[in-house]
């Protein structure tokens, strides 16, 4: 499925937290593993040009021997890992040299050099998600994993489903990393319940009518994983609820099953080509703590840019 995996770094032992994952991810699907890191040019100071130049150079060599020390690392572990160092904006340089060279995955820490925040991801991390168009594994760089580089074993995968195949397009990777890790495979569904009018009490007809279109989705979600169970090459589990929010009730059996891995789509079955990850990815990304894969399910040309991008092509960045 993912031919190029890429790993942006930046010399931080935070953002070395995705070597384990991005090694086991290219052990299991046999995908060409690519290093980044991203030299920021130098702004202007009230130092001389020479110094600023001097540090520039430093800089690069310093970032040059970093990536040949982690490749280094991982040929050690028996996966060979190319080299790429670029200059300039760190988010944009990532982004350009992922769609340059196809790339199918990039594997990203939450955070970086700049430490952890507040915020569930970094503000390069944040652009590099919003502008890549591609599939992205996000670890928490403050999820504890394993400190051996190629001790990483995915023990417990969960899959959020919503009866879209859309959302189907996740099973084939599922089921590859559940055949090289042995992992325990839960799929989920959340039936929502029917919102009713806020501004005066639901009558009782009101409250009837939305237990009946409940209960009538609840049976067709579970007839649904029933048939969805019998034609999957692995064993699998199912979880269905039924719930008022979908995402709090998939990001807490998250935490209360302890997963390793959440894998889903980028959109669902209600998810247009306006933005690059649909409601669910997007509560994942910004407030999960489990290490996500989101399976990019549109090609990269047909999810529509922003007004902010459309802006900055037709008048550039001033």
């Amino acid at each position: 499925m993912f031919e190029h995996l890429l790993i942006p770094l930046d010399g931080s032992s935070l953002a070395e937290c995705v070597l384990p994952h991005g090694l086991a991810m290219a052990r299991v699907l046999g995908a060409r593993l690519t290093l980044l890191q991203v030299v920021e040019q130098p702004k202007a100071g009230s130092g001389t040009r020479a110094v600023d130049m001097l540090e520039w150079h430093y800089s690069e060599a310093q970032a040059g021997a970093y990536l040949e020390a982690v490749a280094e690392r991982l040929r050690l572990a028996g996966q060979e890992a190319g080299q790429v160092l670029l200059q300039g904006d760190p988010a944009e340089r990532v982004i350009e040299h992922a769609q340059a060279e196809n790339t199918g995955l990039i594997v990203l820490s939450s955070h970086g050099r700049s430490g952890l925040s507040g915020w569930n991801v970094s503000s390069v991390v944040q652009k590099i998600l919003a502008r890549a168009y591609t599939s992205i594994l996000l670890i928490p760089a403050y999820h504890s994993t394993t400190p051996e580089i190629a001790g990483l074993r995915y023990e417990h995968i969960l899959v959020p489903l919503d009866g879209s195949q859309r959302a189907e397009c996740v099973l084939p990777i599922v089921a590859a990393l559940a055949a090289q890790h042995g992992s325990r495979v839960t799929l989920a569904h959340v039936v929502r319940r029917p919102e009713l009018p806020r501004r005066a009490p639901p009558s009782r007809e009101d409250q009837d009518l939305a237990n009946e279109l409940t209960e009538r989705n609840r049976l067709e979600a579970a007839r649904y994983l029933d048939e969805l169970l019998a034609r999957l090459p692995y064993p699998a589990e199912v979880r269905l609820f039924v719930e008022d929010h979908v995402s709090v009730t998939l990001q807490q059996l998250a935490q209360d099953e302890k997963i390793d891995l959440v894998v889903l789509s980028a959109h669902g079955y209600t998810g247009g080509t306006r933005w690059p990850y649909g409601s669910l990815a997007s509560s994942f990304i910004m407030y999960g703590t489990t290490p996500l894969l989101i399976v990019q399910d549109l090609p990269r040309q047909a999810i529509e840019p922003t007004a902010a991008e459309l802006a900055a092509r037709e008048y550039g960045h001033h």
